[in-house]
């Protein structure tokens, strides 16, 4: 019988997002590829350190506590660049943190982006730029993870934030702001087409699938130890806020907290909502929150052209 991998939040994540590999990525480029397997091969049970997605991985799979076995909501799939021989110290750091990763793909080089369909995946955090432009221009859900975020706090939630405009939704009123008419033409063409829902972005099913999640356990499903929330952290401010949320209706998702912000700075709110993860469209607005969270920068629309 197949596993149901269709049933899960499916997140695949790079081994130089999982893991820190910049020692041995400094081996491969001082001394090649040879002396790299080698290096990799002698120290296979030497644990690497935990990269800029660790801490955010092992709370996300925290949400299928207490499910009987292979029946949580959360499955991670490790796509890597590395060789089968040096994956052998990757699955032998998971194995030694305790984090449960048992389904992996080694490329021996090659990009892991195509077999992000294929794992079934809603997202795709990774620590090289090359692999997630080439996945946001296939049209992949992809983020740049920058930050490792904290590692320890209140149990019992996972908290993810997300901007608006060109991460779950398109980046057609940002088309509009950045043109001619500025400010002016955005405010006028979002009062104009308030109820009309924007396309969707990058980050919307992965999004739709947390909000499913949210619903059963509003519901009083399964009762995991881990709760599961979500915010929209936006640029966005009346009267341009409507549409945002007309989306969401027509989408039949919600969320928690949406923040209005109309240009404060968002690291202020995001000290205070403490987010595991957090996505920006923008670098400006990563670079504040850095040290708050573990940022994800989603090269998405006109704003990353």
């Amino acid at each position: 019988m197949p596993y149901p991998i269709e049933s899960k939040i499916v997140i695949a994540v790079s081994s130089s997002a999982l893991f820190n590999l910049e020692e041995s990525d400094e081996i491969f480029r001082r001394e090649g590829e040879r002396s790299y397997r080698e290096w990799m091969g002698r120290n296979k049970d030497v644990p690497l350190m935990p990269g800029n997605a660790f801490h955010f991985i092992r709370r996300f799979l925290s949400l299928n506590q207490g499910y009987p076995k292979s029946q949580g909501p959360a499955e991670v799939i490790l796509l890597s660049r590395n060789d089968p021989e040096a994956g052998l110290r990757v699955f032998n750091s998971i194995l030694e943190y305790g984090l449960e990763i048992g389904r992996a793909a080694f490329l021996d080089g090659g990009s892991p982006y195509p077999y992000i369909t294929a794992f079934g995946a809603s997202l795709f955090l990774s620590a090289n730029p090359q692999d997630v432009h080439s996945a946001i221009a296939a049209g992949l859900p992809a983020g740049l993870i920058l930050s490792p975020g904290f590692a320890e706090d209140e149990e019992g939630e996972l908290r993810i934030a997300f901007d608006f405009d060109g991460v779950i939704a398109g980046d057609d009123a940002e088309k509009v702001y950045r043109g001619p008419g500025g400010l002016e033409a955005f405010l006028d063409s979002e009062k104009r087409n308030a109820a009309l829902p924007l396309e969707i972005g990058p980050m919307k099913d992965f999004f739709s699938k947390l909000a499913t999640l949210q619903e059963t356990q509003r519901q009083g499903g399964f009762q995991a130890p881990t709760r599961l929330k979500t915010a929209i952290v936006t640029a966005r401010n009346a009267p341009a806020h409507e549409r945002v949320i007309n989306t969401l209706k027509s989408w039949g998702i919600s969320t928690d907290e949406i923040f209005f912000l109309g240009g404060i700075e968002k690291s202020r709110i995001l000290a205070v909502y403490k987010p595991h993860l957090f996505f920006d469209d923008q670098l400006a607005h990563i670079a504040g929150a850095a040290p708050l969270a573990a940022c994800v920068h989603v090269p998405f629309g006109v704003a990353n052209n």
